[in-house]
């Protein structure tokens, strides 16, 4: 294995309030020659000079990964910074880390906020086992088969999942998984966070005449927990 100077460091930013961003986030994507990120007009709020700011997400990944490593290579110090949160959740982070660790270079960890982590504590439903599921395919088949995938899991179990899609996902639960405890977590960090507890039919109850906005992060209490656990 080459032992190389170039190092791909994973930075966690912000899920919505700025005041999270740590001392060492911010040293990290300064001191890197080079910052990917997920969203460039995002992480423009961290860098000062634009110019070694390059976009890195699922649509221009293929065209990415070669460039990181010559980047790596020439002994660069690559940031990669997702939209918000953990690099590596719900994105192709793990590709630069997989291409980083082929190639012989480091790869550090900068930790910061996580929305399923956040969701998961504040939700009051058990943590000790629990599984992020990301988001439900488009298609109604291939979502029903996810879901049904986790019917029996006696852990807790996270989605995230659009505010759009969200009456919908609930009615589609309640008829595999039965009418869960659950919490919906919305807008976290931010100004208009919420959370929401309760039965799968008293959220969507609760959400049914309301407009559903935000980024929303579900946890839904598994097989062996009972109904009436929020009582």
């Amino acid at each position: 294995m080459k032992h190389a100077e170039g190092r791909l460091v994973l930075v966690g930013t912000p899920i919505g309030n700025l005041s999270d961003m740590s001392v060492r986030a911010k040293e990290a994507i300064e001191n890197a020659s080079v910052v990917m990120a997920e969203d460039t007009r995002r992480t423009a709020r961290f860098v000062n000079d634009r110019k070694k700011l390059y976009s890195y997400h699922d649509h221009n990944v293929a065209g990415r990964i070669p460039q990181i490593e010559e980047f790596l290579g020439a002994g660069a110090v690559v940031a990669l910074v997702s939209d918000a949160g953990m690099p590596g959740i719900s994105d192709p982070a793990y590709k630069a880390v997989s291409a980083a660790i082929r190639g012989g270079y480091s790869v550090e960890v900068i930790p910061g906020p996580s929305a399923v982590i956040t969701a998961m504590v504040a939700s009051g439903l058990p943590v000790a086992r629990f599984s992020f599921e990301g988001f439900l395919p488009r298609k109604k088949g291939a979502r029903t088969h996810r879901i049904e995938e986790m019917s029996t899991y006696t852990g807790s179990i996270v989605y995230y999942i659009g505010p759009h899609h969200l009456l919908k996902y609930l009615e589609e639960m309640r008829g595999i998984f039965g009418n869960r405890p659950v919490c919906v977590a919305r807008e976290m960090t931010k100004i208009h966070e919420e959370y929401v507890r309760g039965s799968i039919a008293d959220v969507a109850e609760y959400f049914v005449s309301r407009k559903i906005r935000g980024e929303i992060t579900l946890v839904v209490g598994g097989a062996a927990l009972a109904l009436d656990f929020f009582n």
